[in-house]
């Protein structure tokens, strides 16, 4: 997991070949004018989805889908508001929740976060599959942009 702000996000650009364009995408938006939903930036595997105004969860919902994937790395970026992520190492989970789905790329544990973190305006998170997360935790809303960068 890296945490940091997007004034920083040109570090990254070399931890994996996608970085730089999705950093480039973020960088051609206009952040606080987002229309929300999915998009595909390119056909090398890069899609977006843009939370708009979205409410923020309990503690609780968040981690009845603490999640992680196998074939994307998420940049999770908060646009406006502050919004607390747990996380825990897939390595340490002992519960896995169901079974691992494919269509969506997801895996759901029953575990607890060892750590929480809080991301506000302009902060981004990545989140390897080894990072199993439970985001969008606070109260009132939260603007944000997830980039699914294929492994």
């Amino acid at each position: 997991m890296i945490i940091d702000s997007l004034s920083n996000a040109s570090r990254y650009y070399g931890v994996h070949p996608l970085f730089k364009q999705a950093f480039e995408y973020i960088a051609a938006q206009d952040l606080h004018n987002l229309a929300p939903g999915k998009s595909d930036i390119s056909g090398d595997g890069l899609k977006a989805i843009a939370f708009v105004d979205a409410p923020l969860k309990t503690q609780a919902d968040s981690l009845a889908k603490f999640e992680c994937h196998d074939k994307n790395i998420d940049i999770q970026l908060c646009v406006s508001g502050k919004e607390t992520i747990g996380w825990k190492s897939r390595q340490a989970c002992k519960s896995l929740k169901g079974e691992y789905n494919p269509e969506k790329d997801v895996s759901y544990y029953s575990d607890q976060p060892d750590m929480y973190f809080q991301l506000g305006e302009g902060q981004f998170a990545i989140l390897f599959p080894e990072d199993v997360h439970a985001p969008m935790i606070g109260e009132g809303t939260v603007s944000k942009l997830v980039i699914k960068v294929k492994q």
